[in-house]
């Protein structure tokens, strides 16, 4: 394989877009969304059916209870923060297969889908994934 087909398959092995994780969802695939920010952040807004595990409390503790046969999809605000990736290594450090969600939940939401929290966005313009 040239190294820039190389190149670009690595990158979609270890990443997805939000229009990839609302098809995967929508279609029942076994994904566990994690939000890698802080409690607070993720109370205010986050993607529907997410669960919160800040990047920085992921340990194996934490993540005793996570089944290691599923695709784990970390996310966190959007390009300009780190927490997604930071969550990512930990818990690929930790056995996870995982996933990093481009653009977090600034693309998620740029692409019309709703979001959940106290100042939420319920009514993107798609419907709502069943996660």
């Amino acid at each position: 394989m040239n190294e820039q087909i190389k190149h670009y398959a690595n990158k979609l092995q270890f990443e997805m877009d939000p229009s990839d994780l609302f098809d995967a969802l929508n279609k029942g695939e076994k994904i566990i969304v994690i939000d890698a920010r802080k409690p607070m952040a993720f109370e205010t807004e986050h993607i529907p059916g997410a669960i919160n595990i800040p990047h920085r409390k992921m340990n194996e503790e934490q993540t005793l209870k996570l089944d290691k046969n599923i695709l784990y999809v970390t996310y966190c605000d959007s390009i300009g923060c780190n927490a997604s990736t930071k969550g990512a290594l930990n818990m690929a450090k930790l056995g996870f297969n995982v996933k990093e969600l481009i653009g977090g939940l600034e693309w998620w939401k740029k692409d019309g889908y709703a979001t959940k929290g106290t100042q939420s966005e319920p009514n993107g313009s798609k419907a709502e994934c069943s996660c």
